[in-house]
């Protein structure tokens, strides 16, 4: 029975998501991953021009899944310190929840990959700190924060919690988990 269209992309995605949640693991060739799905490497190329365009399709799908969950917050919680606290904290399950895919948000992953990758990767922390900044904002504008919170280094403090968070989940094997003592943190921070 052939696949649907995108279908075997899809699995080829999750596949290499599968193999970089072993902690420390090494790097990843085309070969080992042809092997781990019972295919040809020639059957991957037929999906995707280059590993690089493998993972720029994981990157993908991390980028849209964090910044749908990002704006089905802000549309749901009116309340700007609500928003920030709820965006790290879906951040960090999202991490707790998809290792492999931490080790790309890390960037330990595209160590020896196309530096294109990892400038994605901090496109995407820039979002992430842009979408705290206008919680922040909201937070200030609704009295919840003083008029004089400077937003752009609690924005900061706060991308470089999660970022921290993530690199420590990865660094400890999965061990360290990035949600711990979360609520007492952010209560410092916000």
């Amino acid at each position: 029975m052939a696949s649907k269209p995108g279908e075997r992309k899809t699995q080829i995605l999750q596949t290499l998501a599968e193999m970089l949640e072993q902690p420390h693991a090494a790097r990843i060739t085309t070969a080992a991953l042809a092997a781990r799905m019972q295919v040809s490497e020639a059957a991957l190329y037929r999906h995707f021009a280059s590993k690089a365009q493998m993972f720029e399709g994981l990157i993908e799908f991390i980028e849209v899944s964090l910044f749908t969950l990002v704006n089905q917050i802000a549309a749901a919680e009116p309340h700007g310190v609500g928003q920030a606290r709820k965006t790290v904290s879906m951040l960090l399950a999202f991490s707790e929840r998809n290792k492999g895919m931490t080790r790309v948000l890390t960037g330990d992953a595209l160590v020896t990959e196309d530096n294109r990758l990892q400038e994605r990767i901090n496109h995407i922390n820039d979002r992430i700190e842009a979408s705290l900044k206008q919680s922040l904002r909201v937070a200030v504008t609704n009295g919840d924060l003083p008029v004089d919170t400077d937003i752009s280094a609690r924005a900061s403090l706060l991308t470089h919690l999660v970022l921290g968070r993530w690199l420590r989940y990865a660094q400890s094997g999965w061990r360290v988990v990035p949600t711990g003592h979360l609520d007492e943190h952010l209560r410092v921070m916000l």
